[in-house]
């Protein structure tokens, strides 16, 4: 992934700026010591060569090699290493060794050197025609511009300028350990020049190395702050909560130990808040139900006080008439007595019903799952309900014979029954029919079980409503014949805990209620 991303004070370029510098410090120092030392240096070395040398003609003379061939060739191999001339001479001015083009030059010089110090000032000398030595008579030789550099017994070191040929060198003069004076001399090239020409070389490499460098210090720069950046980008993406981005290591270094950390960082966080929001789901259904169980329970409390409020005060009522002796005869009293005892035999029935519902409601009623005949079942309660639809005029059809095994709680299904049963008698009317019926449900492995009875429509309005504790569509009605309200909440509470199917279908002649069953 390319980061095109700008940043004002990017590290790459800071690290480029902080690279290019120090290497540009680097060679301006190194610029300034070539100009400040190098003449230093370049003249110390030269000074311990020559003192090498002398300090080697000296041993040789001592050890009498000083006239060997071999010493010849030594000596040779060192003025040539080290380019110096070398001149020695007797006492007698004959010359002993000699190395270097110009021969007369340096016995001119060695003569500068032994009689400019011996001459008084003033006086003359007058030359030898046959050496070119001075004698007395002969004008001193004029003195060289020079800076002594070390001085013993035996020898002065010194840079001088020869006045004549306008040269400069370091020059060494004295007596070796057998009385024969020496010349050790060696031409010191234009320091100055050498300087400006090493400094030039320099400058030309310096503005080569130092783009190649910043070109090279850039590519590495980037090679460090990319994967900053990628971090950067990783980083950022968790903060808006997305940890689906990586970092994938490359090489083994302390980036690379902050990427893994990061990763590990990204999947700690995201199982953090991935925990979190299963919490805090599990903390809002639990507030949702426990906010649907307070208004349930608010609900439950106010049908309640509803449903009893009735029935209390007829039982009050009859009970007071009794105690203040309203009625004297048998017969009226007997009616009070009924009244009380259909009243709380009503309310009897409405908290059985308001127990199992809240059961099944709440989870408290365990389902019993098990294989059992249906049409048994349907057989049984139709058997069981016999003297009340005879007494009502009703006609009940269940034309089923051949057993029917389904799965479900064989209890709770005699209550979906019983309820339906029940309803259809209390609402049948017209032709006084009730029709159960058990087919299988096309397509599935259910089947759907039926119970319809003829009467009046229910209205459209109030189908939605059926289901909810203590609704009544026709209040007066209900009241009449002792109904809650209750019933078919329990129908879809039972319903529910078996997860099945139930519901209301009106009908041209009537009203049909279902609810469907696994077929076993």
């Amino acid at each position: 992934m390319k980061c095109n991303r700008k940043y004002r004070h990017s590290i790459s370029t800071q690290y480029s700026f902080i690279f290019i510098a120090v290497f540009a410090m680097a060679i301006l120092m190194l610029y300034v010591a070539n100009n400040l030392l190098l003449k230093k240096f370049y003249l110390r070395n030269k000074e311990q060569e020559i003192i090498e040398a002398y300090d080697s003609i000296n041993q040789a003379e001592t050890e009498n090699e000083f006239d060997t061939d071999e010493y010849d060739n030594e000596l040779l191999r060192i003025c040539e290493k080290y380019s110096l001339d070398l001149l020695v001479m007797d006492s007698n001015s004959q010359m002993i060794k000699l190395t270097g083009k110009d021969a007369n030059a340096l016995k001119m010089r060695l003569w500068d050197r032994i009689f400019s110090d011996n001459i008084p000032e003033g006086e003359t000398a007058v030359a030898d025609h046959n050496d070119n030595s001075p004698v007395p008579g002969m004008a001193k030789p004029p003195s060289d511009p020079e800076e002594l550099l070390e001085s013993t017994e035996d020898y002065s070191l010194s840079l001088t300028k020869d006045v004549r040929t306008g040269g400069e060198y370091m020059e060494m003069w004295g007596t070796l350990g057998s009385g024969n004076i020496f010349l050790i001399r060696s031409a010191v090239e234009s320091i100055d020049n050498s300087v400006a020409i090493t400094n030039r070389f320099l400058g030309y490499v310096s503005i080569f190395v130092v783009l190649v460098s910043a070109l090279l210090i850039v590519l590495a720069s980037k090679t460090i702050s990319i994967p900053i950046l990628r971090l950067a980008e990783i980083s950022e993406k968790m903060t808006r909560l997305d940890f689906n981005a990586k970092y994938r290591p490359r090489g083994d270094n302390e980036i690379t130990l902050l990427g893994r950390n990061i990763n590990k960082l990204s999947e700690s966080l995201e199982s953090t808040i991935s925990e979190l929001k299963s919490a805090n789901a599990r903390l809002t259904k639990d507030i949702e139900e426990k906010t649907e169980i307070d208004e349930m329970r608010r609900e439950f409390l106010s049908n309640v006080s509803h449903e009893l409020k009735t029935p209390i005060a007829l039982i009050q009522g009859y009970a007071e008439g009794l105690s203040e002796g309203v009625i004297d005869d048998p017969e009226n009293m007997t009616y009070y007595c009924n009244v009380i005892s259909d009243e709380a035999s009503k309310m009897n029935e409405m908290v059985k019903k308001l127990l199992t519902l809240n059961q099944l409601e709440f989870g408290s009623d365990t389902v019993n799952m098990e294989r059992f005949d249906i049409v048994e079942v349907i057989q049984g309660i139709v058997k069981t309900t016999e003297i009340l639809t005879k007494q009502n005029n009703i006609d009940v059809h269940f034309p089923n014979g051949d057993p029917i095994y389904v799965w479900g709680d064989e209890y709770m299904v005699e209550e979906i029954i019983t309820n339906y049963l029940s309803n259809a008698m209390n609402h049948c009317s017209n032709e006084k029919n009730i029709d159960i019926d058990v087919r299988d449900i096309e397509g599935t492995d259910r089947v759907k079980i039926t119970v319809f009875n003829t009467g009046d429509r229910i209205p459209e309005e109030s189908l939605e409503h059926l289901w909810e504790k203590f609704y009544k569509v026709d209040k007066a009605r209900t009241r009449a014949y002792g109904g809650s309200g209750v019933g078919l909440s329990i129908v879809a509470a039972i319903c529910n805990s078996m997860g099945q199917e139930y519901g209301v279908t009106n009908y041209d002649n009537g009203v049909g209620f279902y609810f469907t069953l696994d077929k076993g």
